[in-house]
């Protein structure tokens, strides 16, 4: 990029930048998001299809789940990536919905462009999509219901809402049933609320038998055999010790020489090491504990001494599974063997080693009111259980989400075409420029029941027209499409429900990407490095310039 100054050419920008300013620029970027938005909009709804990815390895991932399609797609462009990063948003803050983000996101461009074209100016449209985001928040919020942790069916049909159209749909009632149960045992009550990390929660895959196989565990699943053939393989009534210390003699830091010249020396030197071997093992078994879970290695001596104790030991377990392990067991991390003590212990009604195809799993079950849980999923093949468990993430997800905020919507179409009444009878007050821009943003949330009922095989606009009727009367808010029947239906009657967070979220990530992309004037890409070289940075833009009042 050059200037001229006196017939001279000043450069500014280093040769092979590439600039686009202006209308060219926000079309091009329009653009990007919004093919982005169309890969995944087949996905939506119960009879969305699915995307086989093959990665360049040659691995291929068959999945209906947005955001994994989007995580796994390779994206270049700058404003596709936002839109990518919209998923991700939403799959951490809710764990699902994260096709109707992108959709919306894409359908909100859309709309925008159309705006461009009547030579409206793209702030103006921002302020208008600003106020339609903050009237959505407050209509969602009045069209919410509470429901509470006790509510269990209510909780159930959440789950198997979030299920459905995915792989799992045909055993979607009984995995509902592992997730709610899951949830409601890892919930921790703060004054009158309760928190959840789902993350508390283990999932451990393993292709075989069918997916009603799948079970949850009261306590944890690790994914590591004992580790010696001596040990037994079930104990029951366990007393678990947690050890995040090496069972091993510590090697010395410094590079230090010992000189042996003696046979006699070197047999008082291993001695010694089997010594303090023998004493850490026998520190273990004062302390009553017959199960050791160890972070780190178990020496080869020392299991010997375990074996002989009858002790069940695991070495290298994972620091996630170690805290699991506590919050399930009752028991406390050891970072120090000296310090072990009886009251460290936690305990266990059962612990065993289970073969499960060609692999060998410790199961820690039957805990006390465990604070941790694990899932095993089973499926007839590696690809069916990877879906699987992405199905049943998202089940955990929401209803962890219904949980904590304690509110839920209808699912359906339901809440948008809502919200979209609501949007346009907001417009006519408000009025001027920025009326047009909260009616767009109307047009865009309804592309959620369009969307399902293209999916579904369903003509659109039929089904569009039909629920803005249904809406328009007092006890029309809960009406959605039944994709199977082709009708519209009471959502609440048809148990077709999701947690509140999902649209808020949705809404929130979708109209914030939409407005940043739109505000980008200016593109200026700097070259690629040749190959090897660090990836060029990513095209600066966005927020500068007169930020409007809020």
């Amino acid at each position: 990029m050059s200037a001229t100054l006196g017939g001279r050419p000043v450069l500014i920008l280093p040769e092979g930048t590439r600039r686009t300013v202006g209308r060219d620029a926000q079309r091009m970027n329009i653009m990007a998001a919004r093919v982005i938005a169309e890969a995944v909009r087949t996905t939506l709804g119960p009879r969305g299809m699915d995307k086989m990815l093959v990665d360049t390895l040659g691995d291929v991932i068959v999945t209906n789940d947005g955001v994994t399609i989007l995580k796994e797609m390779e994206v270049e462009h700058p404003a596709a990536k936002m839109m990518v990063e919209v998923a991700k948003t939403q799959d951490d803050l809710v764990g699902d919905g994260t096709t109707t983000a992108v959709v919306i996101g894409g359908e909100l461009l859309k709309e925008a462009e159309k705006l461009l074209d009547q030579a409206i100016h793209p702030t103006i449209i921002a302020i208008g999509y600003r106020m339609a985001a903050e009237k959505a928040q407050e209509t969602l919020n009045k069209v919410a219901i509470p429901v509470s942790i006790e509510d269990e069916e209510t909780l159930k049909q959440i789950a198997m809402t979030a299920m459905t159209g995915k792989k799992a749909e045909s055993a979607r009632e009984y995995l509902a049933e592992l997730a709610v149960k899951a949830v409601k045992q890892i919930a921790d009550k703060v004054g009158d609320r309760y928190v959840i990390d789902i993350d508390y929660i283990g999932v451990e895959k393993k292709p075989g038998k069918s997916t009603f196989d799948s079970e949850l565990v009261e306590g944890v699943i690790v994914d590591k055999e004992r580790v010696h053939p001596g040990m037994p393989k079930r104990v029951k009534d366990a007393k678990i010790a947690l050890i995040d210390a090496p069972l091993e003699i510590k090697k010395t830091e410094t590079d230090a020489e010992i000189r042996i010249s003696d046979p006699s020396q070197l047999r008082a030197f291993i001695e010694e090491e089997e010594k303090i071997l023998k004493e850490m093992v026998d520190k273990i078994v004062s302390t009553g504990a017959n199960v050791v879970i160890c972070q780190k290695g178990i020496d080869d001596i020392a299991q010997h001494y375990l074996a002989k104790a009858g002790i069940y030991a695991v070495r290298r377990a994972k620091k996630s599974d170690m805290e699991k392990l506590a919050r399930a067991t009752g028991g406390r991390i050891v970072n120090n063997l000296e310090e072990l003590t009886a009251e460290d212990l936690g305990s266990a009604g059962l612990v065993e080693e289970v073969r499960i195809g060609e692999d060998k799993m410790t199961f820690v079950r039957k805990c006390k009111n465990p604070k941790a849980v694990g899932i095993l999923v089973r499926g007839g093949s590696e690809h069916v259980v990877d879906e699987v468990e992405r199905a049943l993430h998202d089940a955990l997800s929401v209803v962890a989400a219904a949980i904590e905020d304690g509110k839920i919507v209808m699912g359906g179409g339901a809440p948008e075409v809502e919200l979209a009444k609501e949007l346009r009878n907001y417009a006519q007050k408000v009025g001027g420029k920025e009326a047009l821009a909260i009616n767009a943003f109307a047009n865009a949330v309804e592309v959620i029941p369009k969307t399902l009922a293209e999916n579904a095989g369903l003509d659109a606009i039929d089904v569009l027209v039909e629920l803005r009727a249904k809406h328009e009367k007092p006890d029309g808010k809960t009406y959605g499409i039944d994709v199977y029947n082709g009708k519209i239906v009471d959502m609440k009657k048809l148990g077709v429900l999701e947690p509140l967070r999902t649209k808020t979220q949705a809404i929130k990530s979708a109209s914030e990407a939409a407005i940043m992309i739109l505000r980008i004037d200016d593109v200026i890409a700097a070259s690629k490095k040749e190959e090897k070289g660090p990836k060029s940075p990513e095209t600066p833009g966005g927020e500068e310039g007169g930020g409007e009042e809020e």
